[in-house]
C-alpha cells in the first residue's frame, strides 16, 4: 500500500511547473512508547485539562488560547482573530533562488521530506527540474505553507525524487556565543595537538547509517518481552563514575596503545594456557631420556 501524502501541489521553477506530493522522510513509528496505565486495574489513563488555580475540570466548550503577557496575566486570542492573519496556501512550492551548497548552516535544517511527481503528466516536467539541478553545486530555496504556517525549504536531487528540507527561521536559534563565551583558551602544546591528531586518524571511516545502533530501543524491547513472557527482570546497579581530574597527556597516550593493548590481551588467555600443555611432553621426555640411560 502507498504511503499517504503529507502535502499536495506544485513545484514552480519561473514558468515551469508540476504537481508534486510531499511525505515526511522520517518517523518515529517503530520507536517503543509507554502509556500511562492504572496500576490497579490495568485500564489506560486520560488526561484532562485543570484549572491551575481552582482544580477545576475544563470542559472543551470553555477551552480558548491566551498568550502570557506578563506572569499570569494572559491576552485570550479567539480563533476567528488566529485565522485572520494566517497565510493562505496557494498549495504551490516556489522556487525563489539557488545558493552554494556548502553555505547553508546545519543549524537551520529542520524536517526532511520526499519529493516525488504527482501523477504520469508530472514526471517530464519533474524530471527537467530535479536533473537541471544536479549539474548544479547549488540548493534551492524555496516557500512552502505547512500547517498554516510558512516555511523556507531547501530543495536538492535525491536519487529519481527530490529531497525537501524545512529550515529554522534566525529567531529559533539560539545564539552560541551565549555558551561558548564562557571557554577558557588554555596552554595545549602541539605535542597533545599531534597525539589527537593521531587519535582521530585510527577512527577514521566512512559515514554509514546503516551500522547506528539504538542500544535504549534495543533494551526497552528486550524489557517489554521480558516483562510480557513473565521473566524475571534483574536490576542492576549502575557503576560509580571514575574521578574526571586525569592528566591530559597520559590519557592521550593511553589512547593511542589502547587498540595494541586490546590485542595483547586477546591473545594473553592461549600464552597463559601454553605451559600447561608442554607440561606433559616434559614429563614423557625425562621418562624417555632416564630409560636409555638405564
Amino acid at each position: 500500500m502507498a504511503p499517504r501524502a503529507y502535502w499536495k501541489g506544485s513545484l514552480k521553477l519561473s514558468l515551469v511547473s508540476c504537481p508534486v506530493v510531499l511525505y515526511p522522510a522520517s518517523t518515529s513509528a517503530e520507536k517503543t512508547r509507554f502509556h500511562m496505565i492504572n496500576r490497579e486495574t490495568g485500564n489506560r489513563l486520560k488526561q484532562q485539562m485543570v484549572d491551575a488555580e481552582t482544580g477545576d475540570v475544563v470542559e472543551g466548550d470553555q477551552k480558548g488560547r491566551g498568550y502570557e503577557l506578563s506572569k499570569g496575566k494572559y491576552v485570550e486570542v479567539e480563533k476567528e482573530e488566529l485565522e485572520a492573519v494566517q497565510i493562505e496556501s496557494n498549495h504551490t512550492i516556489d522556487i525563489d533562488s539557488f545558493v552554494p551548497r556548502d553555505e547553508i548552516d546545519k543549524r537551520y535544517l529542520d524536517n526532511p521530506y520526499y519529493i516525488a511527481p504527482d501523477g504520469k503528466a508530472a514526471v517530464d516536467a519533474f524530471a527537467v527540474i530535479r536533473d537541471a539541478m544536479k549539474d548544479e553545486e547549488r540548493v534551492a530555496l524555496a516557500r512552502i505553507v505547512l500547517t498554516n504556517r510558512e516555511h523556507v525549504m531547501t530543495i536538492e536531487p535525491l536519487g529519481k525524487g527530490l529531497l525537501g528540507t524545512t529550515l529554522r527561521y534566525p529567531y529559533e536559534l539560539r545564539d552560541e556565543e551565549d555558551y561558548f563565551d564562557g571557554i577558557k583558551t588554555p596552554k595545549i602544546t602541539k605535542d597533545m595537538i599531534e597525539l589527537a591528531g593521531h587519535i582521530l586518524h585510527t577512527k577514521a571511516a566512512h559515514f554509514d547509517p546503516s551500522k547506528f545502533r539504538d542500544e535504549y530501543e534495543d533494551a526497552l524491547k528486550a524489557l517489554v518481552r521480558r516483562k510480557a513472557s513473565g521473566k524475571p527482570i534483574k536490576v542492576t546497579e549502575r557503576e560509580e563514575k571514575p574521578d574526571n581530574v586525569i592528566n591530559l597527556m597520559d590519557a592521550l597516550k593511553a589512547s593511542l596503545k589502547g587498540k595494541s593493548a586490546a590485542k595483547r590481551r586477546a591473545h594473553a588467555p592461549a600464552q597463559r594456557r601454553t605451559p600447561t600443555r608442554r607440561t606433559p611432553r616434559k614429563a614423557h621426555r625425562s621418562a624417555a631420556r632416564h630409560r636409555k640411560a638405564g
